[in-house]
């Protein structure tokens, strides 16, 4: 082969490689502009949403619950939208902080306000969920799903006899009593002790109250079911702490009764992902993995049912 034909080829295959680095850099736009159009202005949360047309909008719970503002924003609209002509929120979570249950609760009942709102337990509702599920002007569940678990806690761990077998000597400086309390580091004394109680009796008693005002149940009745048991969805229904079971088309039932066309196309709305949650979307596509998402801990009191086993 000449050196002509050397170099005619080389440009050949260079040519080859430019366009597919083209092509590469346009299929990853592509993704990227797909993303932001179902997250942002053309999704569920933008133009789709505003075609005049009514729907039934759905929001899904799930996992561990913490405050979320984003979660709120996201209700704030649907409350505001004219075309969502109800809300179907689907929960599924052992429970989480009791303000991310209070939260959820009071955005809940500020979009009932406006439109019917039921909840559809699934899996599991139980703990902070179940107290934001007293949001929803109904709520059923599967005869399964596990749910209640009515309480709050506290939980720590001391450590002072491990520090001292390992030659381990912890020093804390504080402007109180009470500001390190408990502590992994020193034993709790009755007084610690009773000042956290105090902490955790008066959200229980809070909770309790939201129970008393949404179930229609005396204080007595509440203190005897929630002692932080769970129950079956089958068991919650006589004990009126949930008003049936069933799923999808038991709801639709319901919300015809409140006078909301069942035939209404349900819509999923989505909160706008942060970033990494963008990148985690794209690893996805592309099997390349961009970015690790961290995990969230759980601060203050929570009020949460794990299994055992789990």
């Amino acid at each position: 082969m000449s050196q002509g034909d050397l170099l005619a080829d080389r440009k050949r295959l260079k040519r080859g490689l430019s366009t597919w680095r083209l092509l590469a850099i346009l299929a990853l736009f592509g993704a990227l502009a797909t993303l932001a159009q179902v997250y942002t202005g053309d999704g569920p949360r933008g133009k789709t949403a505003a075609l005049g047309r009514g729907y039934i909008a759905q929001i899904t719970i799930e996992g561990v619950m913490t405050d979320d503002p984003e979660r709120d924003a996201l209700l704030q609209e649907i409350a505001e939208d004219g075309n969502a002509k109800a809300l179907l929120v689907r929960l599924n979570s052992p429970g989480g902080t009791t303000v991310g249950g209070e939260e959820l609760y009071l955005q809940l009942r500020h979009v009932a306000k406006k439109k019917p709102v039921i909840g559809i337990m699934r899996t599991v509702c139980a703990s902070a969920c179940y107290m934001a599920s007293l949001g929803t002007d109904h709520v059923i569940a599967r005869d399964g799903t596990l749910t209640g678990s009515i309480g709050v806690l506290l939980q720590s761990a001391e450590i002072s006899e491990l520090a001292k077998k390992i030659g381990v000597t912890p020093i804390t400086i504080k402007s109180g009593k009470y500001k390190d309390s408990p502590s992994f580091t020193e034993p709790m004394d009755e007084d610690e002790r009773a000042v956290a109680s105090e902490l955790v009796m008066d959200a229980y008693d809070h909770f309790v109250g939201m129970i008393v005002q949404r179930r229609g149940l005396s204080k007595a009745r509440v203190l005897e079911l929630a002692d932080g048991r769970v129950y079956t969805g089958r068991q919650a229904v006589p004990l009126k702490l949930i008003d049936g079971t069933g799923g999808e088309p038991e709801a639709r039932e319901w919300l015809a009764s409140k006078e909301i066309d069942p035939k209404l196309t349900i819509r999923e709305m989505d909160k706008k992902p942060k970033f990494d949650t963008l990148l985690s979307k794209l690893s996805q596509w592309t099997g390349i993995k961009i970015f690790n998402q961290m995990t969230v801990g759980l601060d203050g009191l929570i009020s949460i049912w794990q299994h055992p086993s789990m």
